[in-house]
């Protein structure tokens, strides 16, 4: 699993070592989930639930975004702290910002991953199978390596697609 993830981090890197500022709250379509920066200086996302039918196209600032809050609660889990609220989970504010904290989450991780054993590993999964005694942490590792994946997948689609229709 580990080498999966660095796999995927790597994949990673080549989109956030080539995206521009500007792409982070480029719209590709009409309807779009986005950060928006509130009265307060605060960046927030867009957020509904139950979600809408169909999903907004998220910018890469909300997938960015969605990436630090769904690893950062996974991250808690991980080292024993009481995970975050979504609500508290803001946008950096500016894509450089993002940038260097997605890496910082990525560092986070590693030391998560380091400090797993066969004990660790077997112990029932606190996120986001809380719900189901079958599931592992070993299940949680696997999800975060298939949940970046999407999310790299969904950036750099983003990225290539705004470049692309830039001229």
């Amino acid at each position: 699993m580990r080498w999966q993830f660095d796999l995927t981090w790597s994949l990673f890197e080549y989109h956030l070592e080539r995206v521009d500022p500007g792409d982070f709250l480029w719209e590709p379509a009409p309807v779009c989930w986005t950060v928006r920066r509130g009265d307060d200086g605060v960046w927030r996302p867009d957020w509904a639930e139950p979600e809408p039918d169909p999903v907004p196209v998220p910018t890469i600032g909300w997938v960015s975004w969605h990436i630090g809050w769904w690893w950062g609660v996974t991250i808690d889990h991980g080292q024993g702290r009481a995970p975050r609220e979504r609500e508290s989970v803001t946008w950096p504010g500016d894509g450089p910002s993002a940038v260097a904290w997605l890496r910082g989450l990525r560092t986070e991780w590693v030391a998560v991953l380091e400090g797993l054993g066969p004990a660790e590993l077997a112990a029932p999964a606190p996120f986001p199978f809380q719900d189901d005694p079958a599931m592992t942490f070993a299940h949680t590792v696997a999800w975060v390596n298939a949940e970046l994946m999407k999310n790299v997948a969904e950036i750099g689609q983003l990225r290539l697609l705004r470049a692309c229709t830039q001229g």
